[in-house]
């Protein structure tokens, strides 16, 4: 399972359209449409009986965040662009957006934690994953290309906790679906 935010189906639908005519031009494991979110925790097992508690705390955590604008624009590759494994679309958030993401991820890890569940301790780098590459690859001219590109903005209003059921998806990829949605809190202004 994973904690994520998802971006706007419009978002989505922009990216992926900026994706399309390019994706023949290299052999990459591209990402489906419907596979693209920014993982604010990564919950490798999450038992049974800890779900609950876990949706509950994720509940309370995204209670204390306010929405904010977003939106999908520039590019980088993981570990770096002349050995990447990852290409990955990047967020352009306003100074407060970013607050409140790394935030909501700070609480998402906790909920998780603070029920019982081990959580992947990596940094929190908000990204959206475009492709997996696999072998180590010199990706720069795809990182410059993901540079100029930005999508539409939208309202990150909610946290969802998605269940992942690796291979059984089309062409083996995982299966996602959404568990449970958890709305930040507007501002009464």
């Amino acid at each position: 399972m994973f904690a994520a935010v998802t971006p706007s189906d419009e978002a989505v639908e922009d990216l992926d359209s900026f994706l399309a005519v390019r994706r023949d031009a290299a052999p990459f494991r591209w990402a489906a449409a419907e596979q693209l979110h920014v993982t604010l925790a990564f919950l490798a097992e999450v038992p049974e009986r800890r779900l609950d508690e876990l949706e509950e705390r994720l509940g309370r955590a995204a209670g204390r965040r306010h929405p904010f604008p977003a939106r999908l624009a520039g590019g980088g590759a993981f570990p770096n662009a002349g050995r990447a494994r990852v290409l990955w679309c990047g967020l352009d958030l306003e100074e407060a957006g970013q607050e409140e993401l790394r935030r909501m991820a700070t609480g998402a890890r906790a909920a998780a934690a603070r029920s019982g569940i081990e959580v992947d301790g990596q940094r929190f780098r908000p990204h959206v994953t475009v492709a997996r590459l696999n072998r180590p690859t010199e990706v720069s001219s795809w990182v410059r290309l993901l540079d100029g590109y930005a999508g539409p903005s939208w309202p990150v209003d909610r946290i969802d906790l998605v269940a992942s059921y690796l291979g059984e998806g089309p062409r083996g990829r995982p299966r996602y679906e959404t568990v449970a949605s958890f709305p930040l809190v507007t501002d009464p202004t």
